[in-house]
């Protein structure tokens, strides 16, 4: 008796679980087909793409016979650096355009820019997964052992590095809607940010004024903390928490300015 009492209340609130998911395997779908043109040829380029850039380097600084500022391996120290950058760099790119490329889809009532932005965070969490599987691959491939001394601060630092992407990209979605031009700005500003984040150097070898300096952008701080797991002896703090509340501020105040400004623009 009293377990049927209960079905009403329950049963709405599955069917409206059950909505939400096929709109966002649909909003998926949608996303893949469109960006990698339905091919899997189309979305295996996506996924190589951050993984030439890595070899780029790689084979840049072996011909050039540079020595790895750190450990013996070009390869380890420019992966572990180079990864989490990229990582924050593209989610945070794809979140910005994801809205853009997908507006008309807002129009249903069933979709909402937070599922657009959700879905295209998805994809390409499973995409800079599969690229970083890659590059382990050809590591091991190569006879070069890919594993961290310590796994655990290493993979909290990836999982940093996501957090960090979906946060910048939340607000990058906000400054769009008042500055559409943005989305060219922005591939400026990462390059700036790319350069200045330690992915070719190691920032603590600078002169303190310029190391405290650095230490305020974040995807510096997220370098440290991977290499860390890689580099227990490198001798750096990593802020931890600084990178964190970073993180996790420009999230709420993206999704603050999606819920009362872009929305509104938009609506």
């Amino acid at each position: 008796m009293y377990g049927s009492a209960s079905l009403p209340t329950s049963a709405p609130k599955r069917g409206r679980m059950d909505a939400y998911l096929h709109v966002l395997h649909a909003l998926i779908l949608r996303d893949m087909r469109t960006r990698f043109g339905g091919s899997h040829w189309g979305y295996a380029v996506v996924v190589l793409w951050p993984v030439t850039h890595i070899f780029l380097l790689v084979l840049i600084y072996t011909f050039r016979h540079v020595p790895a500022p750190i450990g013996e391996s070009r390869a380890i120290f420019f992966a572990s650096g180079a990864v989490p950058v990229l990582c924050y760099q593209y989610i945070s790119r794809e979140v910005m355009k994801a809205v853009s490329q997908n507006r008309p889809l807002t129009y249903y009532p069933q979709v909402k820019l937070v599922d657009v932005i959700f879905a295209r965070l998805l994809v390409e969490i499973v995409t800079g997964f599969l690229g970083l599987l890659t590059v382990f691959s050809i590591l091991i491939a190569a006879g070069i052992d890919p594993r961290p001394e310590d796994s655990f601060v290493a993979v909290c630092g990836y999982l940093c590095a996501i957090m960090l992407g979906l946060g910048i990209g939340t607000i990058n979605v906000a400054i769009c809607a008042f500055i559409p031009a943005w989305q060219i700005g922005y591939i400026l500003f990462n390059i700036l940010m790319y350069l200045s984040s330690g992915v070719m150097f190691l920032p603590h070898f600078l002169p303190e004024q310029i190391y405290a300096i650095l230490k305020y952008n974040p995807a510096v701080q997220i370098v440290e903390w991977v290499r860390l797991g890689y580099y227990p002896q490198m001798g750096v703090q990593v802020d931890y928490a600084y990178t964190v509340l970073f993180a996790l501020t420009a999230f709420s105040i993206g999704m603050f300015l999606e819920k009362h400004v872009v929305r509104k623009m938009t609506g």
